[in-house]
């Protein structure tokens, strides 16, 4: 089920981007702050495979992503990185250790392979969010009313709608 959701969430940000423009997707958006849909689609992708990257050494550090400037301007690109993460995603649960720095002191701690992948899940959702909002904002491109939207909001209003 997990993965699921996450596939889901993944391929609504494919759909996405298969229908923006190089320029729509790289360029400033004033209700970002001025950063792009790149930028935080890029921090989206870069969360998965730094996990993924890790998964062996089993101590994974979000703060350590390679910040390739590509995924950010390139929606082909970012498109074929996003696959790649999917074709990657399914791997058995394990423990694994968050390491993270923190005003020049190093946490470790642990958690596991699936905590991870639910944070990663839960970290798209809310940059889907904020992708939405500069979508909305600059392009004319009209996205699924749940893209960004947490799974566990779209079941209550299934709830309430019944």
């Amino acid at each position: 089920m997990l993965k699921q959701s996450i596939n889901t969430s993944l391929n609504e940000l494919i759909d996405l981007l298969s229908a923006l423009s190089n320029e729509e997707y790289s360029g400033p958006c004033a209700t970002l702050s001025n950063a792009s849909i790149g930028e935080h689609t890029r921090h989206i992708i870069e969360m998965f495979q730094c996990l993924q990257n890790n998964y062996e050494s089993q101590v994974v550090n979000y703060d350590k992503r390679a910040r390739n400037h590509q995924i950010q301007t390139d929606t082909e690109f970012a498109i074929s990185q996003i696959i790649n993460v999917q074709e990657n995603i399914d791997k058995a649960d394990r423990k694994m250790f968050l390491q993270q720095i923190i005003d020049g002191d190093e946490l470790q701690i642990e958690t596991n392979y699936y905590r991870e992948l639910l944070y990663n899940l839960e970290h798209c959702i809310h940059h889907q969010a904020l992708i939405k909002v500069g979508v909305i904002q600059n392009c004319t491109i009209v996205l699924n009313e749940n893209f960004g939207v947490a799974r566990s909001t779209i079941e209550y209003r299934q709830q309430c709608a019944q």
